[in-house]
């Protein structure tokens, strides 16, 4: 196999490992740092193999990781909640919520999602190995080269909309940052960019936290003490966001 086609096997490999040592420590249940790492290995996957679809070999991969992303995803989101409530004193609140994390991590370890995954991965050697004796993975990295830079060139389309959705935006800045993390020799974002990148998809992340908690709040009524905090924090989240999409949309045009 050629240099680049076993760096790919050799990430995915490495990759697995990770996953499965996160879910030791989720079987634990003693480490709180578990599930945010194995969303991390998961989004590395991910982004590993998103300029790769198309491909019989990556596909099922691809798929069990994206079903496993959007399981784990609100138990990620409640783990985030209880931190900042935490930070607030809030203990009441944090403790009537504690059961329902913890069942929450039962509930991923026990579901499907999770050993599909682990099968895919097992699987997913072999099945590349056959993709390369078959010559199905000629011409690979010049593929995955044109699929980072149409990614690039989304995001500057959405960039450059004077009515851009924020939610869409978050999107791409992290389909551009982590594929050019995955690949940083076929990328061409530059180290100033990915800077840049980090800092609007961060301000994009506290404002859609704020968001979601503010939508919580309505219906959870022990929240109701936050709401007022969590506004002035939304506003202030927009603000700092539009900011750094400006710059990172003088990055991307100067790049055009």
């Amino acid at each position: 196999m050629g240099s680049f086609i076993e760096d790919e096997l050799q990430q995915v490999l490495r990759l697995q490992i990770t996953l499965y040592a996160c879910r030791e420590r989720l079987l634990a249940a003693t480490d709180p740092e578990a599930l945010h790492d194995l969303r991390i290995a998961l989004r590395k996957l991910r982004s590993l193999l998103q300029p790769l679809r198309g491909l019989p070999a990556c596909d099922a991969l691809q798929q069990q990781a994206a079903a496993l992303g959007r399981i784990s995803g609100p138990l990620r989101d409640l783990e985030v909640l209880l931190a900042h409530l935490q930070s607030m004193d809030m203990h009441d609140a944090v403790n009537r919520r504690q059961l329902r994390l913890l069942d929450g991590y039962r509930t991923l370890l026990a579901d499907g999602a999770l050993p599909a995954l682990f099968t895919a991965l097992d699987q997913w050697p072999q099945l590349w190995r056959q993709a390369a004796a078959d010559a199905e993975l000629r011409g690979l990295a010049k593929r995955v080269k044109r699929r980072l830079i149409k990614q690039q060139r989304r995001l500057a389309e959405a960039l450059a909309d004077p009515a851009h959705d924020r939610h869409r935006l978050r999107l791409l800045i992290k389909r551009v940052r982590y594929g050019a993390e995955a690949y940083p020799e076929l990328s061409a974002v530059s180290a100033n960019t990915q800077a840049r990148l980090k800092a609007a998809q961060s301000a994009l992340g506290d404002w859609h936290d704020r968001l979601q908690w503010l939508l919580r709040a309505e219906q959870e009524t022990d929240l109701a003490a936050c709401v007022d905090v969590w506004r002035t924090a939304l506003q202030a989240a927009e603000e700092t966001a539009d900011l750094a999409l400006l710059v990172l949309q003088e990055d991307f045009t100067s790049a055009e």
